[in-house]
């Protein structure tokens, strides 16, 4: 039986990390789940590490659909959650709710939405239509180009006030997941400390409620240089599954990601 959203915010309630991975096929999901990860996220992330472009916009709603239908059926315990890629939730809440309702039916269980306040009224359209949000804050990669690049989010106070309230907002607007990437640790902690929801950090904080990486980077498998936030964890083992018993059993432990992954103010 598949992990529910009750079974995630229970979890967080007592203080047990979250440990979640990317996958997007269905033999990665069976290793992935056999190996004690509690969420894998159909990201879009495919785009890069699957499809071989450069930034995730390429992606389509069609694309994250058949990805999640291979994971779900590669699976059977694990919560799964699946990103709106780039146009599929910037639209009018009618067709937003027509692209989240497609991933639902794919076997996603929740989707995952880029942005910050500005998103508020389309998370609480979703929310009161039966549709659980992840929302993803800090660095949006969808929105790349408007960034400069895939830099890190809300060093200045100006820009980590906005960010607060952001996740704030989102709570208030339904949200019942926050992702944060590439934020200051301190900044996170922040944010932590702010909303009652359950955090999943990527380059953020160990104090997050679980973390996430993308599993082709702690596989040692992406063709540039990985992020700060990534540990190669396959160097440590020598096989994917031992790489991801290892992963699970450091974000369990509060030990990854450790102060070498984490960015300063």
């Amino acid at each position: 039986m598949r992990r529910s959203l009750l079974d995630i915010s229970a979890m967080h309630a007592r203080g047990e990390k979250i440990a979640m991975l990317t996958c997007y096929d269905s033999s990665f999901a069976r290793v992935l789940e056999q190996a004690g990860v509690d969420m894998l996220l159909i990201g879009d992330s495919l785009g890069m590490v699957v499809q071989g472009h450069d930034s995730p916009l390429p992606v389509s709603i069609e694309d994250v659909a058949y990805h999640t239908a291979c994971v779900a059926r590669g699976s059977s315990s694990v919560f799964l959650l699946a990103d709106m890629p780039f146009g599929s939730s910037q639209v009018n809440p009618q067709e937003t709710f027509r692209n989240a309702a497609e991933l639902m039916r794919a076997g996603a269980q929740m989707v995952k939405i880029e942005g910050g306040r500005e998103m508020a009224a389309t998370v609480e359209f979703l929310v009161s239509r039966g549709v659980p949000v992840c929302s993803h804050v800090g660095l949006t990669p969808q929105s790349v180009h408007q960034m400069g690049g895939f830099k890190v989010q809300g060093r200045d106070s100006a820009a980590a006030e906005r960010i607060i309230e952001d996740a704030k907002t989102l709570e208030s607007s339904g949200a019942s997941i926050l992702l944060m990437e590439a934020i200051p640790r301190t900044l996170a902690e922040r944010i932590c400390d702010a909303v009652q929801l359950p955090t999943i950090g990527i380059g953020a904080s160990a104090r997050c409620s679980g973390q996430v990486l993308v599993i082709y980077d702690m596989l040692g498998l992406g063709a540039y240089i990985p992020p700060r936030f990534v540990r190669p964890f396959i160097q440590e083992t020598g096989s994917i599954e031992a790489a991801v018993q290892l992963y699970v059993a450091e974000v369990k432990a509060g030990r990854f990601p450790g102060p070498e992954h984490c960015y300063g103010s």
